[in-house]
């Protein structure tokens, strides 16, 4: 069984609030004193022969779009960006003279006005100017081509169009026509506008670019998952303003990209404003979608449109991806950040502290904090009028629900180069990102009745690296030198200073210098395969030290909750003076994996002490899992037949249960989904899927596969699709 998405109909409701009928009539009489009388006193004679009127308007969507970079929406409406000219053509009952005025209308929202520029004009042959310029471009008796240029500050949304003819007995404008309506959007190649990019082929990656790539897994076994952003897709568009109609933004603020990326951050969660999805880090995702079950944002995003609910199940990587389509649809250039061990500082001291019983064994009860594997935010390229401007380009928006700020769960824009150099008290929420990527963990030793033992601090634990998708590639750029600089560096000792003259206590435990260090390290791991663990001890000191610790392991969430523990080995090792020694553990795979579920992450921590000192080391390790097989055939052309073919092996020792695989492609195939009940060892599934691409270019499939007792595995296929006249020319 194959069905296709529920949600392939653009949502119906564009503007909430703005009803045709409460434009402005067509005509509109003026009084005895009327400013807008000829000054020369002329009028032009009553009748089709000598009142000007409009015959016909058209929008040149098939000129304007390529020039402003809209091609690919799917609609059909104009749609084009602020900041630069577009084309119409309109007839009218005459040969228009100099004498005659008209102006062109832009209306968005309910009530518009021109003083909060809801309501914008473009005119021709008239005393008044209108914020948007205006001109005549070419003219061929009754036909013209007038030139269109909206403000780089404009609204960004839906507007309504009239052409309103002025005359001695007053204003008469066109009739209400849907076609004439045009979407107005942000516009990075616009050096005016204040999400103007400088690189065009950064412009092409984080605007234009409808596939994208998120970095999983750890920092040594760095992952990339596809995901499909989609912005172009027919009814995303529509999909997009509706969440800000949704939360009632006030549309006269929405061309401002500080307040459309803060209220965003806002809205895609569903804490605050019932917002576009609800997060769910448990394992029990029923009644909705698993996180990792989605392949991209365009079922969310249509689902929530044409429900008008919030959307089950997201976790940080899905709300990433649907901010990311959010934002390029709207023309603001954007990336997803993937950063690893992220902490979660819930105080604001730059302490993760994570409290151990005198076993070893770790305090839940008493831990607050929390290090998350991997953590993913968003980023948004913009100037920032309202800081000094070097803190302008690249700001941190975090959409997933963590802490409140101002009162919603939202989390910036803060400027990457404010976090970086400890700036934490420039708007917004400077200090939680700055924890996120600075913070120390201490391991702290309690007895029984709360006394500390002992304490050890990690200074290179959080933050240990920050990576993004590489312009026009899938390979991972690392960024960390963007956030902040090399540990133990005296850039990074003053941007903490920094940092803490903003209120940021660091409030850092003295901790006796030890003899013994321990490093915990292992090989990459194939999910279902046996785990080594290597313990190494190192005695700095001049005489012997006897160490005696737990080692546990546990699976863990990527949040780094706990799951499952199901391993606590006790460990006594003694290291000679200056000498180290290695302890390999083995952990078999019928161990871990009847505790897996839909994680991918075992937690080994060891904590115990030496005759001088406490130690504690933490070691997550991924579990890499196999990928799914997509293989297309057919003629690589648009309008012909092709084909995909998604495989793949069980090749583990157990059946696989509830498995469900879903299929999409940015402009070539909508999601689609096959379920299989069971899959037993060494039995494989080949499904089968036609399709016919629409557009040229490279293009991608991606598959995802979940089931009820095993982490999600994925996979895809690139290739190219030819002009159709092109490719049978070839072939002739």
């Amino acid at each position: 069984m194959n069905t296709t998405g529920r949600y392939n109909e653009p949502p119906s409701t564009v503007n909430l609030g703005a009803s045709d009928t409460e434009d402005f009539p067509e005509f509109e009489p003026f009084g005895d004193d009327a400013e807008e009388e000829e000054e020369d006193g002329e009028v032009e004679p009553r009748g089709r022969g000598g009142q000007l009127s409009v015959e016909t308007v058209d929008m040149c969507r098939q000129i304007n779009m390529p020039k402003h970079r809209t091609q690919d929406y799917v609609g059909d409406n104009l749609v084009v960006r602020r900041g630069q000219e577009f084309l119409l053509h309109v007839t009218f009952s005459r040969p228009v003279t100099p004498r005659d005025r008209f102006r062109l209308e832009f209306l968005i929202g309910s009530n518009p006005s021109i003083q909060r520029r809801t309501l914008e004009q473009a005119t021709f042959g008239t005393r008044d100017r209108g914020r948007w310029a205006g001109r005549i471009l070419d003219s061929q008796g009754a036909w013209l081509v007038l030139g269109i240029t909206p403000k780089a500050d404009s609204i960004v949304g839906r507007f309504r169009m009239y052409i309103t003819i002025i005359s001695k007995w007053g204003l008469q404008r066109t009739k209400r026509d849907p076609n004439t309506d045009c979407y107005l959007l942000f516009n990075c190649w616009s050096s005016e506008d204040v999400v103007y990019h400088p690189d065009e082929e950064g412009r092409q990656e984080y605007v234009l670019n409808d596939n994208g790539v998120i970095f999983m897994g750890s920092r040594e076994t760095l992952l990339g998952r596809d995901w499909i952003y989609g912005q172009f897709e027919r009814g995303i568009l529509d999909a997009c303003i509706y969440i800000l109609d949704a939360c009632r933004m006030p549309i006269s603020t929405r061309g401002n990209a500080i307040h459309i990326v803060r209220k965003g951050s806002a809205v895609i969660n569903s804490q605050d404003e019932n917002g576009v999805l609800v997060g769910n880090w448990s394992e029990n995702f029923s009644g909705g979608t698993a996180p990792t079950l989605w392949t991209g944002s365009v079922n969310i995003l249509l689902q929530y449109a044409n429900t008008g609910s919030p959307v089950r199940y997201g976790q940080c990587w899905v709300f990433a991806g649907v901010f990311n389509t959010f934002l390029r649809c709207l023309g603001i250039p954007a990336r997803i950040i993937s950063n690893f061990n992220s902490a979660h500082d819930n105080n604001g001291n730059l302490k993760i502290e994570l409290i151990f019983k005198a076993d070893g064994s770790a305090d839940v009860r008493n831990t607050h904090d929390s290090i998350w594997n991997y953590h993913c935010w968003n980023e948004v390229f913009m100037r920032r009028p309202d800081l000094p401007p070097r803190l302008s380009g690249w700001q941190v928006v975090d959409a997933t629900p963590q802490e409140t700020s101002d009162g919603l769960y939202r989390c910036g824009p803060a400027s990457v180069i404010a976090i970086k150099e400890g700036l934490v008290g420039h708007a917004y929420d400077g200090p939680f990102i700055f924890a996120e990527v600075n913070s120390d963990v201490i391991y702290e030793t309690r007895d029984k009745y709360g006394n500390e033992i002992d304490t050890h601090v990690d200074k290179r634990l959080v933050g240990t690296g920050l990576f993004t998708k590489q312009v026009l590639a899938n390979d991972a750029d690392d960024i960390t030198h963007t956030y902040k600089y090399p540990e133990g560096s005296p850039d990074e000792d003053k941007a903490m200073e920094t940092a803490e003259s903003f209120g940021l206590a660091r409030d850092q435990p003295a901790a006796a210098a030890a003899a013994i260090t321990v490093t915990l390290s292992v090989d990459q791991v194939e999910m279902g395969t046996d785990v080594e663990l290597t313990v190494e001890l190192h005695n700095a000191g001049e005489v012997a030290q006897t160490v005696k610790a737990l080692l546990t392991c546990a699976v863990v969430f990527y949040t780094g909750v706990v799951s499952n523990r199901f391993k606590a080995e006790p460990l006594e090792v003694t290291v000679a003076p200056d000498k180290k020694e290695r302890v390999v553990v083995k952990t078999e795979a019928e161990e871990y994996l009847k505790h897996m579920g839909f994680q991918r992450f075992l937690a080994f921590t060891l904590a115990g002490s030496g005759e001088s000192a406490g130690l504690k080391a933490v070691k997550v390790v991924y579990l890499r899992a196999p990928d799914l097989q997509l293989k297309v055939s057919g003629v690589q052309a648009v309008g012909q037949d092709m084909f995909v073919n998604v495989s793949f092996t069980n090749t583990f020792k157990f059946p696989l249960y509830n498995v469900t695989v879903a299929l999409e492609g940015p402009r070539v195939m909508s999601n689609r989904q096959r379920f299989y009940n069971i899959l037993q060892p060494q039995a494989s599934f080949n499904w089968k899927e036609s399709f016919v691409p629409e557009t040229t270019g490279k293009r991608t499939l991606v598959a995802v596969m979940s089931c009820a007792n095993l982490c999600e595995i994925w996979g895809k296929v690139d290739f190219v699709v030819e002009d159709k006249l092109d490719n049978l020319e070839a072939s002739d």
